[in-house]
């Protein structure tokens, strides 16, 4: 049983995930030693076998155990950009009865990435659902940020009534040594609309401080932190 380092995921809204990044920003080595030992010691303990999401809530530098995933989550090639490894690929082949395919000091954690989720919603108007034709689809490009980018979206087709998280944009800026992360994440969120009800500026907004210096809470959004 090995960890795969951490993910932040605090900016959420209506309990969606809005933004997910590795490494969490203020995170202490200390905590998340912690942190990765109780992910390790908890699959360990009940015999689980296989790829797995553990949550868990941080308050100040006390933690406390949210739930268990048995799967990976949608959010996890932000791990494999830092970890540089393919999740998918392993799970089959343990799922398959093969060993583990590497050891936990083999599992590295190199860089930053970042997923923001764009939904077809309207930021001015309390998020609500914003249907009609896209006008205008930019796929982010530039310095770090990288083409993984998942989406049901193109340019003269529509936004759905009722958005749901599986068709939102995912863009998943990766930032190596050298780069700043949040700085490709604005970069791959730049430009990529400027019609009325573009819920792009929003994402952008969420990738400043003080989601930069890891003061962040799940009800952010919803108390108008980034308004």
């Amino acid at each position: 049983m090995v960890h795969l380092h951490e993910r932040e995921c605090s900016i959420q809204r209506r309990h969606q995930k809005l933004v997910e990044e590795s490494p969490a920003p203020n995170l202490s080595a200390a905590l998340k030693g912690r942190l990765t030992e109780a992910a390790v010691a908890g699959p360990a303990r009940v015999g689980y076998v296989n790829a797995g999401t553990m949550e868990f809530i941080v308050q100040g530098d006390a933690f406390y155990f949210l739930e268990m995933n048995t799967r990976l989550q949608v959010e996890h090639p932000v791990t494999e950009e830092v970890t540089g490894l393919d999740l998918v690929a392993a799970q089959l082949r343990v799922a398959s009865g093969e060993p583990l395919p590497w050891a936990q000091e083999q599992v590295a954690q190199r860089g930053a990435s970042i997923e923001c989720r764009i939904y077809a919603e309207d930021p001015t108007k309390g998020f609500m659902p914003s249907p009609g034709r896209i006008t205008r689809l930019v796929l982010p490009e530039g310095p770090g940020v990288r083409g993984r980018v998942r989406s049901h979206g193109r340019r003269g087709g529509h936004r759905a009534l009722r958005p749901a998280p599986g068709q939102a944009d995912h863009l998943r800026p990766h930032a190596g040594r050298g780069h700043h992360a949040h700085e490709c994440g604005a970069r791959g969120l730049r430009g990529r609309g400027r019609e009325d009800r573009d819920p792009v500026p929003a994402a952008r907004d969420c990738r400043v401080p003080p989601s930069g210096r890891g003061a962040v809470h799940t009800q952010m959004v919803e108390q108008g932190a980034f308004a």
